[in-house]
């Protein structure tokens, strides 16, 4: 009884605590840090097979279908530009060791690729100048297509929207127009990880900090603002609202006074709910939702600079950032698997259907248009919008160009997990 009220109380501050912007595919806390971070630089090292530890097995709650390549639309027309380098580094993530916590969203079984990892490890294809072809024969020799399908077995179909990295005027300093911060992890917070005791929790963390034997949800956006002792500043950026729209996209890049720019990439949250700042402009009779766009936000909070905080706090939700240095310009921020996105290689799925780290052959349309964006994605990254078997946020990279693409994209998509031909169906750890 103990046990079954403990959950209970847990699930209650679980609701209370959830997180991540909606709108948004910022994912949750990555499952590398430190050296691990810059994973795309070290080379790749596939463990022998009787070196694996294996972690619990986790079930997923969707269903696979055995395809062929044949059923795969524009399979064989998709470039594979970037490809190669998205799956070596991918290669990597899955060869890496991690806890195994039940907290952390469901992967990829990295024994079943172990194979298939020596094998690209071994192949010979070339990492800076891949040949397509040679790429696509490879993919087609060591992988097997299996359709995704929902917990009643049918094929799974569903909505695809987009994400980007916006780009920020930032300072290191706080002074003249560079007023709006954007914080690293506070060193008091806390995230409370009991999945591996009450199956009720798994895959759900809580954020909070201690106030003295309590553990007490951390504190929102205003009480941060309001506290003089605040979590340590990255950067300050010139604009409230591309500050708070970063924290939305939950990773971004900060261009400095003296030219370098820098990868904001997510590192936490403080467990608070999010909160639209344009619903909150609508309840207040200042603008219409079909009107709260990113540029007539802007243009409201010039002419109403004393009130930009108040808009800024409807939102309690506050996003955590990890300073990284741009390395490879190919390279976005981790995601939530800990590697490095790639535009329009990398997609934020629902790890309960889709595990991290699996190779997904995405058939949707471009946005706004009947015209077909075909292509193989990876499996890198979480959102907590992204709900279901076919539910997907396509990556689509840095700037401006690319924000106007993810801003429009709202299709209708299906997916198919490659998985290591001998390995038989689809499964996670």
């Amino acid at each position: 009884m103990k046990r079954i009220l403990c959950s209970s109380l847990l699930l209650a501050l679980l609701a209370a605590c959830s997180s991540v912007p909606p709108e948004s595919a910022a994912p949750a806390a990555p499952q590398a840090s430190g050296a691990a971070a810059n994973i795309a630089l070290q080379p790749l090292v596939v463990p022998a097979p009787d070196t694996f530890r294996d972690t619990r097995a986790r079930p997923l709650a969707g269903k696979f279908r055995k395809a062929s390549w044949a059923d795969l639309p524009g399979w064989n027309t998709d470039t594979l530009d970037h490809a190669w380098k998205a799956f070596i580094n991918n290669c990597k993530g899955l060869m890496r060791p991690v806890s195994g916590s039940l907290g952390a969203p469901a992967r990829a079984t990295p024994r079943a690729w172990q194979p298939v990892c020596a094998a690209a490890a071994q192949s010979g294809i070339s990492l800076d100048a891949p040949e397509a072809p040679a790429v696509r024969a490879f993919l087609q020799r060591e992988l097997q297509p299996w359709r995704v399908l929902d917990a009643a077995g049918h094929p799974a179909g569903g909505l695809v929207t987009g994400y980007y990295e916006p780009l920020v005027h930032a300072s290191r300093t706080r002074g003249g127009d560079y007023q709006w911060p954007l914080y690293a992890p506070p060193d008091d917070l806390l995230t409370v990880d009991l999945g591996s005791e009450y199956p009720a929790l798994v895959g759900k963390r809580v954020r909070g900090k201690l106030v003295g034997r309590r553990v007490v949800p951390y504190d929102t956006r205003a009480q941060i603002a309001a506290d003089p002792k605040k979590p340590p500043v990255i950067v300050w950026v010139d604009d409230p609202v591309d500050a708070f729209f970063l924290q939305v996209q939950g990773s971004g890049r900060a261009l400095l006074p003296d030219g370098q720019t820098i990868l904001l990439a997510y590192a936490d949250h403080n467990g608070r709910p999010y909160v639209s700042i344009g619903r909150w402009l609508a309840d207040q009779g200042q603008l219409s939702l079909s009107q709260a766009s990113m540029q007539n936000i802007k243009a409201w909070a010039r002419r109403n600079p004393g009130r930009v905080q108040e808009m800024l706090d409807a939102n309690p939700a506050v996003v955590f950032f990890r300073e990284q240095p741009v390395v490879d310009p190919d390279l976005g921020p981790n995601g939530a698997y800990g590697i490095a996105l790639i535009a329009q290689r990398s997609i934020a799925v629902d790890p309960t259907f889709v595990p991290l780290g699996a190779p997904v052959f995405l058939a949707t349309d471009y946005p706004g248009s009947a015209t077909p964006l075909d292509r193989l994605v990876f499996a890198q990254d979480t959102g907590s919008a992204i709900r279901g078997a076919g539910r997907a946020d396509f990556y689509w990279g840095f700037g401006d160009a690319a924000g106007q693409q993810a801003g429009r994209m709202k299709q209708q998509g299906r997916m198919w997990v490659l998985w290591p031909r001998q390995a038989g169906v689809p499964s996670a750890r």
